[in-house]
């Protein structure tokens, strides 16, 4: 055990589960470096957070600039720097999402977008999804079924919450449309013998679910959500934590789809590393809140705006280009699970790719193997992370300014991984 380990055990809860016990002192681009000076190729960017990899030199000057001006406000003066970050953001989300509310974590911006669907509805039920990942806190918990360990010996969890099925083709053995179809059929049972739909507040939704598994909703359910959300009367809350900021291959997975939410929740790679979320919706929603319902002593601090701002401008150019490598990554993973029996899925949207692992029959998951894979990947230089509850999915999620190089060098890493855990 290092030095640094032993110091940690004894004064830090023991909740972070590291994948390494390395000790990074430096870092650019896709890569970091430890005390011992080897390079690591870094594929987990924070858990899909740095998407313009370690220190971009461009966000790097915005958070230097800024803590030469102000640290720290708490809404007690105004700042430049939270309005260069609002404005921004305006420009990249959803038609209709206009009016923003920072916050500090995915898992605040998912409380605050319920508080919101249910203040200005004045209804308080809530349906989520099986698998959903939106957070841990009291409230968020409540809503998040990615595992059920996440909510082991929290009972009793918030009230007026419903659970309905998200569509898992590969689970279901079906294809995506089929999958769609039980997804939607589920709740429309949920309506009819649960809650009704009048007493619905929002729908909250992740479009490509992340910890359950990198499932995309695909069109077909989420434009049966919104058709749902419009009859009666039901806000579309979309949480985009992990699957926003290009990660998808568009700014949010709702412009993939073209799908119109009416909250969307924002966070990870909203400022590539430092602490911020918010949620968004048109100025006419956020505007029937009162002054005072909500609020937050560190959300949109200064220093983390600055650094979403140029974010935001930095990922203009690195956006566009994520369909190119996504294409690229794609095809070599399909033409990988034709050689490799451990492959059973590959599927995902942009660089928020899973493949999932399995046993010798195709299908049932294999919880051997990505242990094996990590721990392969770390010995040759790389870091990577899964997801899914049987923890059987790699989540392949490189900076989406890697280059094809790196790309390369990464899937062939877990390439010879595969290989070496069959053998």
């Amino acid at each position: 055990m290092s030095d640094l380990v032993a110091r940690q055990d004894e004064v830090i809860a023991p909740l972070f589960a590291f994948e390494t016990d390395d000790e990074v002192v430096g870092s650019e681009g896709s890569w970091v470096t430890t005390a011992g000076g080897r390079r690591l190729l870094d594929f987990t960017c924070g858990i899909a957070v740095s998407n313009l990899g370690h220190q971009p030199p461009h966000v790097k000057r915005a958070v230097i600039d800024q803590v030469n001006q102000v640290w720290h406000s708490g809404s007690t003066f105004r700042y430049a720097s939270l309005v260069d970050f609002a404005e921004n953001l305006k420009q990249v989300t959803p038609d209709g999402i206009e009016s923003f509310m920072p916050m500090n974590s995915g898992a605040e911006a998912v409380e605050g977008s319920i508080k919101l669907a249910r203040k200005t509805t004045g209804r308080q039920g809530i349906i989520a999804f099986r698998g959903g990942f939106h957070g841990r806190t009291m409230g968020s918990v409540s809503y998040t079924t990615s595992k059920a360990k996440y909510r082991q010996g929290y009972h009793p969890l918030v009230g007026s919450v419903f659970i309905a099925p998200y569509p898992w083709p590969f689970r279901w053995k079906m294809d995506q449309e089929s999958a769609s179809e039980r997804a939607l059929e589920e709740l429309d049972y949920l309506l009819k013998h649960e809650i009704t739909p009048g007493e619905v507040a929002a729908f909250l939704v992740e479009p490509m679910q992340g910890e359950g598994g990198y499932y995309p909703g695909g069109n077909t359910f989420l434009q049966g959500l919104r058709d749902r959300a419009d009859k009666h009367g039901i806000m579309l809350v979309m949480d985009e934590v992990q699957s926003g900021f290009g990660r998808t291959g568009d700014w949010f997975t709702s412009q993939v789809y073209d799908i119109r939410p009416d909250i969307l929740v924002m966070g990870k790679g909203i400022a590539n590393g430092l602490p911020l979320s918010a949620f968004g919706a048109s100025k006419a929603v956020m505007d029937a809140w009162p002054a005072g319902s909500h609020g937050t002593t560190f959300g949109g601090n200064p220093i983390a705006c600055a650094a979403a701002a140029a974010t935001i401008e930095a990922l203009h150019d690195v956006v566009p280009q994520v369909p190119k490598l996504s294409d690229h990554a794609f095809g070599r993973w399909n033409e990988l699970k034709e050689q490799h029996r451990t492959i059973g899925d590959v599927r995902g949207l942009g660089l928020m790719i899973g493949i999932e692992l399995v046993k010798d029959d195709g299908h049932t998951p294999d919880p051997d193997a990505f242990p094996s894979l990590g721990k392969y990947a770390l010995d040759h230089g790389m870091l990577i992370l899964p997801c899914g509850p049987d923890v059987n999915i790699i989540r392949f999620i490189p900076p989406l300014n890697v280059s094809t190089e790196e790309l390369d060098l990464g899937i062939d890493t877990l390439a010879d991984a595969l290989a070496a855990y069959e053998a």
